[in-house]
């Protein structure tokens, strides 16, 4: 593990008073605006909750390709449900194009929408029913429980975000009491053969959202940043805490003082595992769908002017990950 990575204790911050939050709030200040990725540890999110949707993931995975197709999305573009291997390259969000993603996985999104949601891009698309599948047993009650713990987390996160901006903790609140998050476990196979040229597990992209939650495989390999200098530095996993990075609409809200970095997911060298299946777990914070996203004041120095346009949560979403799908063949 590279001790230099940045690990904060969200529970030691939740039990503060006042005036250390504002002094540990600086802290994330500072990581947020050098490389937007930081673990947190003592997360309060219960071990046999992790435990049982790593281990579901896990299973499912393992079954056969016919089996797992069971749940398949039903048409490109459709966000939830089984997405199979070389169907997406991250990297196309950025406009660049490369050979597609050497990874799988499934998605899933909230589990209904909000009273009085009625925008049918919204209902088509984020509120668009998760695909289910039929095997491991118990899978859709470990997904959700997982899910839930997620929601909360990511609000929690984002009252430290907001202490952290020298907003009041609860700046964020409305702008998240209905979000439209994703869950997406993957699973990057095994590989028998040599990538194509250019071919990562996951290619160079940043998030879109407000905050996205990782929970690396154990001891795995291949997750890096890139650093202000163009350099690209590992992230390694963090025994029991999650990792979590800035997305794009926290960039957005905070003008760039915060970076939502771009990362990637390479194949490390054949004799340090680089060809071995790995597996994680993310979940994309996503704002409320009408959230507009706009520079905070607090962001924004004397005669400075804002460099985004304000957006909408989730038509932002929608465009960025339309663009990431690969047609399937004809």
């Amino acid at each position: 593990m590279d001790a230099t990575f940045p690990v904060f204790d969200l529970g030691a911050f939740e039990a503060a008073d006042t005036g250390d939050k504002a002094e540990m709030g600086r802290r994330v200040d500072r990581i947020c605006r050098e490389t937007g990725f930081l673990a947190i540890a003592n997360h309060g999110v219960p071990q046999n909750v992790i435990s049982g949707v790593w281990n579901a993931a896990t299973d499912f995975f393992d079954l056969p390709a016919d089996i797992k197709q069971r749940a398949k999305a039903p048409y490109d573009g459709y966000p939830y449900g089984y997405l199979g291997p070389e169907l997406e390259a991250l990297a196309k969000s950025r406009g660049v194009d490369t050979p597609p993603d050497l990874k799988e996985s499934f998605n899933g999104g909230p589990s209904a929408p909000p009273p009085g949601m009625d925008d049918p891009e919204a209902l088509e698309f984020c509120y668009a029913e998760t695909i289910w599948p039929d095997a491991p047993e118990d899978f859709v009650a470990r997904w959700t429980a997982y899910y839930r713990s997620m929601e909360d987390l990511a609000a929690r996160i984002m009252r430290l975000f907001a202490v952290a901006l020298e907003l009041p903790e609860t700046h964020f609140n409305p702008f998240i009491d209905a979000p439209i998050s994703a869950l997406r476990a993957l699973n990057y196979p095994r590989q028998t053969t040599a990538p194509q040229p250019g071919q990562l597990r996951a290619g160079a992209h940043t998030d879109y959202g407000s905050l996205t939650v990782l929970l690396p495989q154990e001891g795995s390999r291949g997750l890096e940043i890139q650093a202000p200098d163009g350099s690209w530095l590992p992230v390694p996993p963090v025994p029991g805490a999650f990792v979590i990075n800035i997305g794009d609409l926290m960039a957005r809200w905070t003008n760039d003082r915060w970076v939502s970095t771009l990362h990637r997911v390479v194949n490390p060298p054949p004799e340090e595992g680089g060809m071995d299946r790995r597996q994680s777990l993310a979940f994309f914070h996503q704002p409320n769908w009408h959230a507009r996203i706009e520079c905070l004041p607090s962001c924004l120095a004397a005669g400075e002017t804002p460099k985004y346009e304000p957006v909408l949560s989730g038509p932002y979403l929608m465009a960025k990950f339309r663009a990431t799908t690969v047609p399937a063949a004809s």
